[in-house]
């Protein structure tokens, strides 16, 4: 082949390339048209971009017109990457790829940066946690269930992420001095996921709801952690994840102390609702043990789970789950023995507060305090030993406490809180019942003038209210306290003559001295009388509680008497309303001794007060006692 055909053959293929370049740039804004028409726009840019270089050196001769209408094409093409880079319908990836596309073009994409990571920054909104998949994760949600499954919710929302990482990938290398601004945004967004979850921490969410944000959240970090290592998100998504964790727990705490007080204030009810049910101490009580004893056994199961999850960020978090739990239930019943003490109407934390004013009217349930005495006993009992047993069985390994600062759940301290608490409850009850018969027998013996006292027709009106009081201690006592071991014998006399005749004999003697030798032959007798155990320690029984109440209020009317002057039909009144007293309240009691000895001392106390003491005729007193017995069984019979 000569040489001259060669070149022949070049200048054909030259001019071959020419034909097709020149028919490719008369082409090109019908194709850029075409383009802009199905927004085939990475396509019109790389036509455009194809045909700079000949729009470069012919631009301004043959292919000027052709030049000018690409150039109005891609005008439009510019303005409308421009808009899709702005519009809120288009998706991450195709808002980068059109600043991609900006870039290949030769538009000063630098003045669309700030605007563009602000737009980013924007989207953060569209990738929080799924609000449908948060309501799924609540327990015992009210709210119309979700029509989407959690998988599908959570397959939605991994694909949201997945666009958001490839649009920091692309923005990475559109823009390569953007990487801070990215890691910040990033890291936002991870910050973001966990503020949500804490402002659900205040409705009741499960543990496995719990764990499922969590896992979401730690997928998205995992995305982005493989484009922007440089974010350390892992790290930032563990010390959320250890925010969280401690606030669900003790967010669960709080959960059931307020399911357990709101277990007692059952009790806190009008007197006509009370009525209505005469067993509402035992219900609540019942009712409150139940709280008490299974929402802490299902606490313990919801964060066993948390223990036992193989995420990565728990397995990181388990020996501090532990500490958790553990402080959990140490403050957990602390805080509810300060609670039982704001609803009992307590003054203070001690058993030797002055009882308020506010005790002696209705402002505060005797009944509730009842409750709150034996469920403290329940707690020591049963609860603490059940919860620790469990916590020694999952719960005692790991964590992060130095030894030198022992476990954080100290079961002997809270018993020890507790058995002390129910004394005191029990102590405040008694004392709060017998602080309203104080009040009645205050204006009892305020009212009268007890040397101008007429003769005693019938037993007084206040005793039927010592005696109703009395009653309404039974059956409050009845209702939440044990009967004791044994009963001691009751008395077979029905009437009371002979402790009667007894006090007649004495205060008899008594009429026949004047003076210091009436005083002195009684206070002899004293001496000689069996010594009687008035006071003796309080136990959680139903005789224990009643005796005492009884003999405190026996006590206070014999103090009140003391501080009265009688004439001989005042103190008749109180021998009367002493033995009708004794016959009425001997199946009330077990301590017969301790009554009857106190019921003696009032008799004494009046005598000693007295200007006059004569008593009253046995059988007088008998027919006197018997009538209001009578009146008492018509008045039941009819009631009933």
């Amino acid at each position: 082949m000569s040489f001259q055909f060669m070149l022949n053959m070049i200048d054909l293929y030259a001019f071959h390339v020419y034909i097709v370049m020149e028919q490719f740039i008369y082409d090109l804004p019908e194709q850029l048209a075409r383009c802009i028409k199905s927004e085939s726009y990475a396509d019109a840019v790389r036509f455009y971009t194809g045909a700079m270089p000949i729009f470069k050196a012919y631009g301004d001769s043959s292919f000027k017109d052709c030049k000018r209408a690409s150039e109005e094409a891609v005008a439009v093409i510019i303005k409308n990457l421009q808009g899709k880079i702005f519009s809120d319908s288009e998706s991450i990836q195709a808002r980068a790829e059109a600043v991609m596309l900006l870039k290949h073009l030769d538009f000063p994409v630098g003045t669309l940066k700030e605007q563009l990571l602000e737009k980013l920054d924007l989207c953060i909104g569209e990738l929080q946690l799924p609000e449908a998949l948060i309501r799924d994760s609540l327990a015992n949600t009210d709210e119309s269930p979700n029509l989407q499954s959690p998988a599908s919710l959570s397959a939605a929302h991994e694909v949201s992420t997945r666009e958001f990482v490839e649009a920091v990938r692309a923005y990475r290398v559109i823009f390569p001095d953007s990487e801070d601004q990215l890691i910040k945004i990033s890291q936002n967004l991870i910050t973001k996921h966990f503020e949500t979850i804490q402002e659900h921490l205040s409705k009741p969410i499960s543990s496995a709801g719990f764990l499922g944000m969590l896992k979401l959240i730690w997928t998205d970090v995992l995305l982005m952690d493989e484009v922007l290592p440089e974010a350390a998100l892992p790290e930032i998504c563990l010390e959320g994840a250890n925010l969280v964790v401690k606030q669900f727990i003790a967010s669960t705490f709080r959960r059931l102390h307020q399911e357990i007080t709101e277990s007692l204030i059952k009790v806190q009810i009008s007197k006509n609702e009370a009525a209505k049910d005469e067993h509402i101490l035992q219900i609540t009580l019942e009712g409150s043990k139940k709280t008490v004893i299974q929402g802490c056994m299902d606490t313990l199961l919801e964060f066993r789970q948390l223990i036992d999850d193989s995420l990565t960020l728990m397995v990181r978090l388990r020996d501090f789950v532990i500490d958790w739990v553990q402080e959990g239930f140490q403050n957990f019943f602390k805080t509810l023995h300060i609670r039982f003490v704001s609803l009992s109407g307590k003054s203070n934390l001690t058993c030797q507060d002055v009882l308020p004013e506010a005790v002696q009217g209705d402002k505060v349930v005797a009944g509730l305090v009842l409750v709150i005495a034996q469920l403290c006993v329940f707690i020591e009992q049963n609860a603490i030993p059940r919860i620790t047993e469990e916590i020694g069985t999952s719960f005692s390994d790991g964590g992060v406490r130095g030894s030198e600062y022992g476990p954080a759940f100290l079961p002997g301290e809270i018993c020890r809180l507790y058995r002390s608490a129910g004394e005191s409850f029990l102590h405040f009850y008694i004392r709060i019942k017998t602080q309203r018969v104080s009040v009645l027998l205050r204006k009892r013996f305020t009212a009268p003038n007890w040397v101008k006292h007429k003769e005693p027709r019938d037993v007084h009106m206040f005793v039927d209210l010592f005696l109703q009081e009395v009653e309404r201690a039974i059956s409050e006592v009845n209702q939440i306290l044990p009967e004791g071991v044994g009963r001691k014998h009751r008395r077979t006399d029905s009437n009371g003559s002979a402790t009667s005749s007894r006090s007649n004999d004495r205060l008899t003697r008594s009429n026949l001295q004047k003076g210091r030798s009436q005083l002195l032959e009684s206070h002899l007798a004293k001496l000689f009388k069996q010594k009687i155990e008035i006071s003796t320690k309080v136990e959680f029984t139903q005789d224990s509680v009643i005796n005492t109440i009884v003999k405190l209020c026996l006590k206070s009317l014999q103090e009140f008497v003391r501080l009265q002057t009688f004439n001989r039909s005042g103190f008749q009144q109180i021998q009367l309303d002493v033995h009708y007293l004794r016959v009425a309240i001997k199946d009330t009691v077990d301590d017969d001794a301790s009554v009857d000895f106190l019921l003696d001392e009032v008799v004494d106390a009046c005598a000693e007060r007295c200007l006059d003491p004569i008593l009253l005729e046995p059988p007088i007193l008998d027919r006197l006692v018997v009538g209001k017995l009578e009146k008492v069984r018509e008045q039941k019979i009819v009631s009933a």
